[in-house]
């Protein structure tokens, strides 16, 4: 079995000295979930657990129905109070922020409002994307668009170069993840940025496995569109997405999968004409999915409160100690080591990822699988005892990992 861990951010058991010293965030945040008093938590890249202020958020939303009935000011304010949250969070402009149902929501109507008619109808993408990306921009083949993916490199990390030499004049928009949900390899944005700017193509950034847990700043990082949710380390629940459009680069699109929330007034219902709005809201749609909105706003305030930029070297750290610890029971981290080449997420390689799941899940430490490979994904109320918890459950059950 291998050996114990220290406190974060102080030696460990061996006489090596510690990487850097971060702010011990589980000793004050983790009473708030109560999940952990059930079992070892580490699957936040599928969903973030739930916080207590995330909890009664809900019951909010439902007193709200019990003492008003129909609360529509309510309602529309609590998507407003997202979508400024997000703003602070990515430190724009609230006119930028397109507040949807889900990231396909979002990239959907996109797609709807690019042109596919013309010369520039490519679009680049990688072989590290979601589905719904990769899924989105075929559908729109029939549309006249040409889908170029480029291939990742053997640590997973996508092909910068050639994705770079496959941007040309004849590109509309590039489509890349910035951490693949697949192994956590993190993609370097800036270069490809830059490229395809100068090309005269826009870039579409899915950031839905790196937000909350990587300080994103959209006034530096230069990307047009942004795509992401809040239900993985954002800490809220499924059925609130996001769609970041850059005022400077993309005003000039109008989507035309469109509902009466993306009208210039909602309350206007006017029939006999298409008005969208002038900033992001364009790109939403019909009626609000109401309820998420509660806990998205909830867990995005936590989140501010506890400040991305602390969670980023905590969770590093917790990281680096599970790498070891795998390592030093002979298991593969197919994850790249380099700090600036993974997010949050670990990928553990598996000879039976299923079967592996269920078996951690035994030993109470929950997990989730992808592409053979055993996902572990800390947050900020993670700590010591859970990194040994792991370890340990992977100890039980060595056969499961595939050298």
């Amino acid at each position: 079995m291998a050996r114990g861990y220290g406190t974060l951010g102080s030696p460990r058991a061996t006489n090596r000295t510690p990487r850097f010293t971060v702010i011990d965030l589980a000793a004050k945040y983790r009473p708030r979930f109560n999940v952990f008093n059930n079992v070892t938590y580490v699957n936040s890249c599928s969903q973030g657990a739930i916080a207590d202020e995330v909890r009664e958020s809900l019951n909010t939303y439902l007193q709200t129905m019990e003492l008003q009935g129909s609360a529509w000011g309510d309602w529309v304010g609590q998507q407003e109070k997202v979508r400024a949250l997000l703003a602070r969070i990515f430190n724009v402009n609230g006119d930028e922020i397109a507040v949807t149902t889900s990231a396909s929501a979002g990239v959907n109507s996109l797609a709807s409002a690019l042109d596919f008619t013309g010369k520039r109808n490519k679009v680049v993408t990688t072989e590290n994307e979601f589905p719904t990306m990769g899924q989105i921009w075929h559908a729109q083949e029939s549309r006249g668009a040409r889908v170029v993916h480029t291939p990742s490199r053997s640590d997973n990390t996508v092909d910068v170069e050639a994705l770079i030499n496959a941007i040309d004049e004849e590109t509309l928009i590039v489509a890349v993840t910035h951490v693949c949900f697949r192994n956590g390899a993190r993609t370097e944005i800036e270069p490809i940025i830059e490229a395809a700017h100068k090309a005269g193509a826009l870039v579409l950034l899915d950031a839905y496995q790196s937000v909350g847990a990587i300080p994103v700043d959209l006034s530096k990082l230069k990307v047009d569109f942004l795509v992401g949710g809040v239900l993985k380390y954002m800490l809220g629940t499924p059925g609130v997405g996001f769609l970041f459009a850059r005022s400077t680069t993309t005003s000039n699109l109008i989507p035309t999968s469109t509902g009466w929330f993306a009208a210039q007034d909602i309350f206007a219902m006017d029939i006999h004409s298409y008005d969208p709005a002038k900033n992001a809201r364009r790109f939403e749609s019909g009626t609000p999915a109401i309820t998420p909105l509660y806990p998205a706003a909830a867990g995005l305030e936590l989140l501010l409160e506890v400040g991305i930029e602390n969670i980023y070297p905590y969770v590093s750290d917790i990281h680096n100690k599970i790498r070891e610890g795998i390592e030093e029971l002979g298991g593969v981290v197919v994850t790249p080591k380099d700090a600036n080449n993974h997010g949050a997420m670990l990928a553990i390689a598996s000879n039976d990822e299923y079967a592996h799941v269920a078996a951690l899940e035994g030993e109470k430490v929950i997990t989730s699988n992808r592409d053979g490979n055993i996902r572990i994904s800390p947050h900020f109320y993670n700590n010591d005892e859970d990194v040994n918890r792991i370890i340990t459950a992977f100890a039980k059950h060595p056969n499961f990992l595939r050298k």
